[in-house]
């Protein structure tokens, strides 16, 4: 990579995109992007040292670079391959690399750590990546989210042996990764878009588990039937290496007691409620625990952890209002989202506002999104995100609401939502979805809190 003294990003505000973008900032390259629509994330990488512009400028892209020899273009699969600057990069000479490819070059130097899995992967990433932050050994981490603790989704640390990175499942981009050691937290179906049946979407992740190094270890969870030398399984059952024995939530502290191969941890406490992020953190402390970490810093750094932006974040927490916001797009998410919320506020009505991502997810898990959904004792829908798909017959927000077994639901768009939404004492809010439902999170915020909203 020190051969390119300019990085060039077709999509430089994704998620995953702007921590590489941060990587090369920090080291020293001159770095520029395109990207679809301004944000927070475009914003701050330009206050950080990034040119950045809106609008494809197809050949003309050529007036900016005059030597192909010194640019590496890098460009995120969300991208279509009809758009302008790409097929220049492409029919001139440049050397053009997917996000997963470039990140496989740069974890070839480190020993890299990866989370893998349909669900959770990125709060277990943020969360390996913080407690091993927080120790002496330190790591640089390409996170898919933001995390709290780092207000980032990119951490770098000069003299870390350890790279903790997201092993993403889409485009099967995590074939592109080496690690030394992985956790795959759950394969649940996901992306038949691209995988077409649920054999070759599991075999993709067979794929994955080869990839492992043999000198290093692959940390499942139990209901995942994979193979590897060094097999760690973590879990509820007996069986498991690691095992949960008890969650529970005293005086608002979250804790939970584990074995591990028959030796007891007790009052291990959590940084984050739920049952699925107690399987989350057991999943770090399986992983770190083979590797030699003081068991001393791994509970101190799972205390100290605060989560990750989008992922069962408190917005407003106060007497009067509960309004929380989260990632979840998948049924399997929205059950231990509700789980999780039913829990912690059991005597409260919950409201949830959700927007389904992608047409074709929809489709796929249709029966699934209507039984997860029902489960609220009031539902906002929003039309269906479509990202980089066209729409498809019979696959609307109309035809899941009718199909919804519950009798306060209605279908919204975003302005009507911010202007008709409120939150009464007895109630939880909670806004749900992958796609651009974080947009009116901040208006929705101010407005409940009684601020005037532009």
């Amino acid at each position: 990579m020190r051969k390119y003294s300019h990085i060039y990003f077709i999509g430089i505000g994704g998620i995953g995109m702007s921590a590489l973008a941060r990587f090369f900032l920090q080291e020293g390259h001159d770095v520029s992007g395109y990207d679809k629509t301004p944000s927070a994330l475009t914003d701050q990488l330009s206050k950080e040292g990034a040119s950045i512009h809106f609008e494809d400028m197809g050949d003309a892209v050529a007036e900016i670079f005059s030597n192909n020899a010194n640019v590496l273009v890098v460009y995120t699969p969300a991208i279509p391959a009809e758009m302008g600057e790409l097929v220049y990069f492409n029919s001139n000479g440049y050397r053009v690399l997917k996000r997963a490819q470039l990140l496989g070059e740069i974890t070839k130097e480190q020993q890299t750590l990866a989370v893998a899995g349909t669900h959770g992967k990125t709060t277990t990433s943020c969360m390996l990546a913080h407690v091993l932050d927080a120790s002496a050994i330190k790591c640089n981490a390409f996170l898919g989210g933001i995390s709290t603790n780092f207000n980032s989704n990119y951490t770098g640390n000069i003299n870390a042996n350890y790279a903790v990175v997201e092993a993403d499942e889409f485009d099967r981009s995590f074939l592109n990764l080496s690690p030394f050691a992985s956790i795959v937290t759950t394969t649940d179906v996901d992306h038949l878009d691209i995988y077409g049946d649920s054999k070759e979407f599991d075999e993709g992740f067979k794929l994955y588990a080869r990839n492992v190094s043999e000198q290093g270890i692959l940390v499942v969870n139990e209901s995942v039937e994979l193979a590897h030398k060094n097999l760690i399984t973590y879990g509820w059952g007996e069986a498991n290496d690691y095992q949960l024995i008890e969650v529970r939530s005293e005086n608002g502290v979250f804790m939970m007691d584990i074995s591990i191969r028959g030796v007891i941890w007790e009052n291990i406490i959590l940084g984050l409620p739920g049952e699925h992020n107690a399987s989350n953190a057991l999943a770090v402390i399986a992983i770190l625990n083979e590797l030699k970490l003081e068991l001393t810093e791994i509970r101190k750094g799972l205390e100290s952890f605060r989560g990750v932006k989008r992922r069962f974040e408190y917005q407003i927490n106060t007497n009067n209002i509960i309004f929380i916001d989260d990632y979840a797009h998948h049924p399997t998410e929205i059950n231990a989202l509700i789980d999780a919320v039913k829990k912690l506020y059991p005597s409260k009505r919950i409201k949830g506002i959700f927007q389904p991502h992608l047409f074709s997810r929809t489709k796929d898990f249709f029966d699934g999104f209507v039984r997860e959904l029902s489960k609220f004792d009031e539902l906002i829908l929003m039309p269906i995100y479509p990202a980089r798909e066209k729409p498809l017959e019979g696959v609307t927000s109309d035809i899941l609401l009718e199909k919804i077994t519950l009798g306060d639901k209605r279908l919204l768009n975003a302005d009507e939502i911010i202007n008709q939404v409120t939150c009464s004492p007895n109630e939880v809010l909670i806004t749900i979805g992958a796609g651009d439902i974080d947009r009116i999170v901040e208006p929705l915020k101010l407005k409940l809190l009684g601020e005037v909203v532009d």
